[in-house]
């Protein structure tokens, strides 16, 4: 048995809003057999099984009667090349950032606008993680998984994957598929996308006219540095909410009631609203009660100040909910998982 169990485990360093539960079971899987062996002990104990990964999607608010298994396997390959067309595997327990800056110390674009996500290869698809203007699903070339219901591996296409807007049929079938490494389609001929966000405006104040694809992703992790708290010094999950999606009849009756509304019109007809703004305009930024809070920099951004439990978190999460509804007439979904 290569699979390493740890008893009643504390897993406040594998989430990064730095919740201290416990797990009955934990384990580390640095290889498909590890993950094999991981699925037959649940069963043989008869535990659920709870697959993590940087534990940066996860907002924990008790002890976990499960076995938990963080994925850390490792490995990049090249798996195919096409003249500019370069196809890229990372094994799903590659840290993101640093694969991202892997990809572009070997001269390949693509990946430059999600520079600095936290979390793992495995839990991109997941969540069809983006960021200024790039998601997952314009870079994907295939992914394998494994079908935790039959024990058989699935190479998926794009089309499987039914990506939406931070949603996958991974997160629509939940427990069903465990990632096992994930395939990007990546180019050596830069087609830098600068027109979300102040990429733009960052580049040019760096004195930058003509970027390369390392500039982009130096000034976005610029960005999100001076934006985002940093997991290891203020326990976070990143944005906690999603941007809500609303009827174009309602983003114009907010746009009466409030001119400052931020919306991005989509192609269904419908509106994105931006959900920072909602929150700062019904005065949630730089709230809090306790240890836990939103941050004083970006109220899209729940903190953990020290010692805050989960289930306080997941009530402030709640009240933020209740309040935009009342006030805006908008659902606010959270991103993280709950457990």
């Amino acid at each position: 048995m290569s699979l390493q169990l740890q008893v009643n485990a504390s897993l406040k360093p594998f989430n990064s809003f730095g919740v201290d539960v416990r797990a009955s079971l934990f384990a580390e899987a640095h290889s498909d057999d590890d993950v094999r062996e991981a699925l037959q002990c649940s069963a043989q104990r008869n535990l659920p099984l709870l697959v993590i990964g940087g534990g940066s999607n996860l907002l924990l608010t008790a002890d976990v009667p499960a076995l938990v298994v963080r994925m850390a396997t490792r490995g990049i390959r090249q798996v195919e090349a096409d003249g500019e067309r370069v196809v890229i595997e990372a094994e799903a327990g590659e840290v993101w950032h640093s694969f991202v800056l892997w990809t572009l110390e070997q001269g390949l674009s693509g990946l430059e606008n999600l520079s600095l996500i936290p979390g793992t290869v495995g839990a991109a698809p997941m969540q069809n993680i983006g960021a200024y203007g790039v998601e997952i699903k314009d870079v994907f070339a295939g992914l394998t998984a494994l079908d935790r219901q039959t024990g058989e591996l699935r190479d998926f296409t794009l089309e499987d994957c039914n990506f939406g807007y931070r949603d996958s049929v991974f997160k629509q079938q939940a427990g069903r598929w465990l990632i096992l490494r994930v395939r990007f389609a990546l180019s050596r001929a830069p087609r830098l996308r600068l027109e979300y966000g102040p990429v733009r405006q960052r580049l040019s104040e760096q004195g930058i006219d003509q970027p390369t694809a390392t500039d982009v992703s130096r000034a976005i992790s610029s960005i999100r540095s001076e934006k985002l708290p940093d997991p290891a010094v203020l326990g976070n999950a990143g944005s906690f909410f999603k941007n809500p999606v609303v009827s174009a009849a309602l983003a114009a009756e907010l746009k009466l009631a409030h001119p400052g509304v931020i919306g991005y019109p989509q192609a269904d007809g419908r509106v994105k609203l931006a959900a920072g703004w909602l929150i700062e305009a019904a005065g949630w930024k730089g709230f809090r009660e306790n240890d836990a809070g939103v941050h004083r920099l970006q109220s899209l951004v729940l903190v953990n100040y020290g010692s805050a439990t989960g289930l306080q978190l997941l009530a402030l999460a709640q009240r933020i909910q209740a309040d935009i509804e009342q006030r805006f007439a908008v659902q606010l979904e959270m991103e993280p998982n709950l457990y």
